[in-house]
């Protein structure tokens, strides 16, 4: 069985969308998580003071039945209700989160919905207030991806959502596959395949000589099942890649134009008929 190339990289993990494209994130830390969930905590507390302030002003003379349903009431609002709202609203973005430069995302990579937003507030009572914060803090320190127990129930993860994001260089054409690769079917190759190869290629400089072989001959293997007609033989593994991918990315840029003059004759022709 081929070893995951994320494995043999001994890379830290890295968000792929559904439509297999690695973002290029970071995992927020401890010390940034915490200092978004004070400026949260010091939010929530101030409106739930406010709201019990008012409560009291409110239901002077009011039975205890009654205070304690109102209490809970603002206690739900402020501890669960409003950390929900907070995330689906502002996709992942609570007030201490937006200040410390953070968001929460989906595993995916994708924007948190109310459900995951609501999984880790509710998990957040637990581990963050009754607890203290303490159980989230072990749970974060335990985790590769500093996910707190909320996180590991909704399937989220808080990043960093200021990090500069590096420009790709492009992928050169192995010249001696040229006219292999514009013959070859690439269609068959999924998405998370070519990521895996397109970071292998990327970072092949930072491994030891003989896992780059190996990282490298694996991939090369599950690409070239998946290419027709199969690369010429003694190709080096760097060199597929580099070719398949560089076709791949040839194409999608040619569909891409073609799509978009298509769509602007379509506007021309429109034009022209509105003239009319």
């Amino acid at each position: 069985m081929v070893d995951h190339p994320d494995d043999a990289l001994a890379l830290p993990p890295a968000l792929v969308t559904g439509e297999a494209v690695e973002l290029e994130v970071r995992t927020a830390g401890l010390l940034s998580r915490v200092l978004a969930l004070a400026l949260d905590v010091v939010v929530q507390l101030g409106l739930l003071l406010a709201g019990f302030f008012v409560l009291a002003v409110a239901t002077d003379g009011a039975d205890e039945a009654t205070l304690a349903a109102t209490a809970l009431a603002l206690s739900v609002l402020a501890l669960v209700v409003l950390p929900v709202a907070w995330e689906t609203l502002s996709r992942g973005r609570s007030p201490g989160k937006a200040a410390a430069g953070l968001r929460v995302v989906r595993d995916d990579g994708g924007p948190v919905r109310a459900r995951q937003a609501l999984v880790r507030a509710l998990a957040g009572v637990g581990e963050l207030w009754v607890a203290g914060g303490s159980v989230a803090a072990i749970a974060s320190l335990v985790s590769s991806r500093g996910k707190r127990v909320g996180d590991q129930l909704a399937g989220t993860v808080v990043v960093r959502d200021r990090v500069p994001r590096p420009r790709p260089q492009p992928l050169p054409q192995a010249p001696e596959l040229a006219d292999w690769a514009r013959s070859a079917d690439v269609g068959m190759l999924p998405g998370r395949l070519a990521v895996a190869a397109r970071t292998a290629l990327a970072r092949a400089d930072q491994l030891h000589p003989a896992s780059r072989e190996r990282v490298l001959g694996d991939l090369a293997a599950e690409v070239s099942a998946l290419v027709a007609p199969p690369p010429p033989a003694g190709t080096r593994p760097e060199r597929l890649l580099a070719a398949v991918l560089a076709e791949r990315r040839d194409r999608d840029t040619a569909r891409a134009q073609r799509e978009r003059a298509r769509r602007d004759a379509l506007h021309d022709q429109a034009r022209r008929l509105t003239g009319l």
